[in-house]
């Protein structure tokens, strides 16, 4: 038994630094931030809009009005709609969040990234006995949305570079 345990180790340690030789990394490792050195941003001035210039600028991208590319952000637009039929007692609820986005050239205000959208999802639950709670869910879940969409949008611009 020993021997087969240390034969598979041996194997995994001989793949691993096979893999490494080669130059293979996963993806999103050594990657301390956006390579981007300017951006600006316009659009709608939203909560949105707030967390991914906090985010650029903590990445080290510098975030002014003059810079060579702009991102267009369009306005969140956020969905709810119920997963179950009961009308009483804890119900599930999805919400969800769309927010438009095109980076452009300043110069010749060609786009780098042509109009996308992203779209991101979550699930909670409410109930109808504690009303207070209940908007306090959909802030939390809304914050949620918005940090998850922030990070794939960084996600996206990294292919920038």
């Amino acid at each position: 038994m020993q021997r087969r345990t240390f034969l598979g180790l041996l194997l995994t340690g001989i793949a691993s630094l096979g893999l490494s030789g080669c130059g293979y990394r996963l993806r999103g490792l050594d990657t301390p931030g956006l390579a981007l050195g300017e951006f600006a941003i316009a659009g709608s001035d939203s909560d949105f809009a707030r967390m991914v210039r906090e985010r650029l600028e903590s990445n080290g991208t510098r975030v002014h009005a003059q810079a060579p590319l702009v991102l267009n952000l369009g306005s969140e637009e956020f969905r709810e709609h119920p997963l179950g039929v009961q009308d009483t007692g804890p119900r599930e609820l999805e919400m969800s969040l769309r927010v438009p986005f095109s980076v452009q050239r300043r110069s010749d205000a060609a786009y780098r990234l042509a109009q996308q959208s992203l779209e991101v999802v979550t699930r909670f639950t409410v109930n109808d006995d504690n009303l207070l709670a209940q908007e306090d869910l959909r802030a939390e879940a809304r914050q949620e949305l918005r940090r998850e969409a922030t990070r794939r949008l960084l996600d996206r611009l990294r292919s920038l570079e």
